[in-house]
């Protein structure tokens, strides 16, 4: 197949070689501030042809020599027209303006008005950080994780859970991207608040379904966030103070035109708030709060290369005292480099560090103590590479190599003074992968995007453990070890990863969409809580533990009104995985030596329908989104029933499947300077397990579970928020650059006391002998109550 693919494409150059082309090509620029556009159109009035800019806002099309009409167009900026007379490769780069009249619509991407018809990419949202600072969110502060969760498809176990879900998928399936460089935990303060802070940020992407090739790692999706590179023609200074924490960005030239900077950091401070209304926070050494800090520099040298260097520092603290409490944070490095090799051969170089920590600290004195610490270290470097054949040939290319440093824990106990250390040995993996991809306009109407990922898995270093087999389900014992020195193999795995994407445009306001990828995950999440949590661990593949495979077919149904007013999709897909990760009962995650003999692996399936609703222009705008989806599990050894010899399991729902999941979205602009929004959330009860018997010791209820996991389900989930936007409190006078906003919103406006979890318990009074024991279920709500905020918003 590579063969066949390798000699059409020599083809197709070679009858391109038979006439004369030119290239035009060059960057695309907001012009207020110098940023990059991504996915910005270009057109070939007279052909009808053209491309769109890439993630580093550059384009590239080869036509015959000739003169010509090329129209610059995106999303909120007015469309720019310029004549050109291709006798000769051009370089013409351009600077949009922004339409007034397009910014007072909120969109939900920044993509042209019919990217959802016309583009071969499906199961995929981009999100502009303009059309969500509008939306209201808890404590009135723009959250990035939640607002994806308002697209079809992705959802939450509920509030005080890290992450989010996708297609059926766990939160330890997502990878997220900020500046290339991956970030393990998105969430500060238990998922109340994303780490990304939107003053930051240029460019939101997800990737449900039909992942192109150069991504890989992570089963259920890819969320790539990239943050924006500072105004290069004069300085800004923006931020807010909101109820809950306060936030500030300085952003300008370092050399106009040339090269620019942004620095943007936030901190919480409900310590210094609660401090007078409580005793625990009042004593000395304890906290509660969260900061980060981002930053990013760019330098362009030249026509043909520009460097970027980018990073962030973030933290959530927690402390009882000084001396116990726990804490965990995010740290990332990206260096990049672009270099044009020709006007149709463009580069990206990127290097990153990543290094995801957490600990936590007991006890009152150096005599009694326990500290735990553990992270997750991750070096990478990625050549990526895309050649601009033709406007119907795309080429990409590229490689990766990730190494990975595994510290699972750092652990020391103090008892009377006698210290045990029960630390656990580093682990190390390598993993490299290259891939191949084209994106092809085939014909008028159709379009194709297809490619292949080869991806290596090194498991190195350390002690082989083997173990014995054990009856499905139950925890098995170590059979042998084995020593290995840093750098030897201990497991090798290798895999291919077939990506296909294709578009079917049917009349200019309607396409059929199809699309398959395979994805491998050499890592894994172990957590076996109701939701993930900051403390959860990271674990390698190794001779005993497979990588996880995945399979995803959709297909789908797109079309627009009233001159792309309104947008309308319909999804189908089905998704097939292999080695997924569970446990035994009453398995032991944390600080264990031989975890790996507490974990199950088994197959997995998600499949749903997905239906997007969403008017884009006028007053009154917003989406809605419903999902119908199921999730599960089948596992050998759980929900076997009565087939007590072989224990064959039987499917059994995820922890967040979920079969109803609605969003509506809206927004209404009152005045020029009023805007209200309101977000409505229905969702199905997400699994548990009960006990489905007890018995009884000496007056005490003991549950017991027949083997049946996530057999019943907690109450549905709905909430209704609202938020009222006043721009502009000072009157703007001409040549006034001053802006700022007030938003005062309101988060589970009729107070509904949504359950996160249930559990059992019994009443403290003994029972008499012979006397049936009362039991009863608690129902646990994060929140249960209305939580009105106000934040103001300022930029000068």
């Amino acid at each position: 197949m590579k063969f066949i693919l390798l000699s059409a494409i020599l083809m197709a150059s070679l009858c391109l070689q038979a006439q004369e082309t030119k290239t035009v090509s060059g960057y695309i620029k907001d012009g207020s501030n110098g940023e990059t556009l991504i996915g910005a159109t270009v057109l070939i009035k007279e052909l009808g042809t053209g491309n769109i800019s890439n993630v580093y806002g550059f384009y590239s099309i080869t036509v015959p020599e000739g003169d010509y009409t090329i129209e610059f167009s995106y999303v909120g900026f007015e469309t720019t027209e310029q004549e050109i007379s291709l006798q000769q490769n051009v370089r013409l780069d351009i600077e949009l303006g922004t339409d007034s009249q397009e910014l007072e619509a909120v969109v939900v991407s920044a993509e042209k008005e019919d990217a959802n018809i016309t583009s071969v990419e499906m199961s995929t949202a981009v999100l502009d950080v303009k059309s969500i600072t509008k939306l209201p969110a808890f404590a009135g502060e723009v959250d990035i994780i939640k607002s994806i969760q308002l697209l079809p498809g992705v959802s939450t176990v509920g509030e005080g859970a890290s992450g989010f879900n996708v297609r059926g998928g766990g939160v330890g399936q997502n990878l997220v991207l900020l500046d290339e460089a991956p970030v393990y935990q998105t969430s500060h303060m238990f998922g109340f608040f994303s780490v990304f802070n939107p003053d930051a940020v240029k460019d939101i992407k997800l990737y449900k379904g039909g992942i192109p090739a150069k991504y890989g790692g992570r089963l259920s999706s890819i969320l790539d966030i990239r943050m924006k590179e500072g105004n290069s023609k004069e300085f800004d200074i923006a931020g807010g103070i909101g109820t809950v924490f306060s936030r500030l960005s300085v952003e300008g030239p370092m050399i106009k035109d040339k090269a620019s900077f942004i620095v943007a950091g936030r901190r919480s401070y409900i310590d210094i708030l609660a401090r007078p209304f409580t005793d625990v926070l009042s004593e000395g050494g304890a906290g509660l709060y969260f900061y980060d800090l981002t930053a990013k520099a760019n330098y362009n040298i030249n026509e043909k290369n520009r460097v970027y260097v980018s990073g962030y520092f973030g933290r959530d603290v927690f402390k009882f005292d000084a001396r116990q409490g726990f804490n965990w944070g995010n740290r990332t490095t990206t260096v990049r480099w672009n270099h044009l090799f020709s006007d149709k051969f463009f580069s990206n170089f990127t290097a990153f560090y990543s290094n995801y920590d957490y600990a936590f600290a007991f006890g009152e004195n150096d005599r009694d103590k326990f500290e735990w610490s553990s992270n997750i270290i991750t070096y990478d470097f990625k050549p990526e590479f895309a050649y601009f054949l033709n406007p119907s040939n795309e080429l990409t290319f590229g490689a990766e190599a990730l190494l990975y440093q595994f510290k699972p824990a750092n652990a020391v106990g103090v008892s009377d003074g006698e210290t045990t250390d029960i630390s656990l040995d580093e682990k190390y993996a390598l993993e490299i992968s290259a891939y191949f991809g084209n994106d092809q306009k085939v014909t008028s109407n159709l379009t194709a995007q297809y490619g292949l990922r080869l991806s290596t898995f090194n498991y190195f270093g350390g002690t082989k453990y083997s173990y014995d087999t054990a009856v499905p389900g139950e925890r098995r014992d170590v059979l042998s070890t084995e020593e290995f020195d840093k750098w030897e193999s201990i497991e090798n795995f290798m895999n291919l990863e077939p990506r296909l994407s294709l578009n079917y445009q049917l009349n200019p306001v309607s396409s059929v969409k199809a699309s398959y990828n395979r994805m491998y995950q050499y890592i894994h999440l172990i957590s076996n809580t109701v939701a993930a949590t900051p403390i959860d661990v990271w674990q390698p593949s190794t001779n005993n533990l497979r990588p996880q495979e995945g399979n995803q077919v959709a297909t789908g149904y797109f079309r627009n009104f009233k001159n792309n007013t309104y947008e309308t999709s319909v999804e189908t897909y089905y998704k097939w995985n292999a080695n997924q990760v569970d446990y035994v009962d009453g398995a032991d995650v944390l600080i264990n030596e031989f975890l790996e003999g507490e974990l199950l692996s088994g197959k997995g399936r998600a499949y749903g329908l997905e239906v997007y609703i969403k008017k884009n222009k006028g007053k009154f705008t917003g989406w809605t989104s419903y999902t119908l989806g199921k999730s599960e599990l089948l596992v050998d050894g759980i929900n076997y029933g009565s087939d007590l010899v072989n224990r064959k399991g039987s499917w059994y729902p995820t922890r967040y499947d979920q079969r109803h999941n609605l969003k509506i979205t809206t927004n209404y602009q009152l005045t020029e300077r009023l805007n209200v929004s309101g977000v409505f959330t229905y969702l199905t009860g997400t699994p548990t397990t009960f006990p489905t018997d007890r018995f009884y010791i000496q007056g005490m209820v003991i549950p017991l579970n027949d083997n049946a996991r996530n057999n019943i389900r907690i109450p549905d989930y709905h909430r209704l928020d609202l938020s009222l936007t006043i721009e502009n409190l000072r009157k703007k006078k001409p040549n006034r650059k001053v802006e700022d906003s007030l938003v005062i919103s309101l988060y589970n406006v009729y107070a509904k006391e949504n359950p996160f979890s249930i559990y059992f318990s019994q009443g403290q009074e003994r029972v008499p002998t012979d006397t049936p024991v009362d039991t009863f279920a608690k129902q646990v709500a994060i929140l249960g109550t209305i939580v009105p905020a106000v934040s103001y918003n300022f930029k000068f």
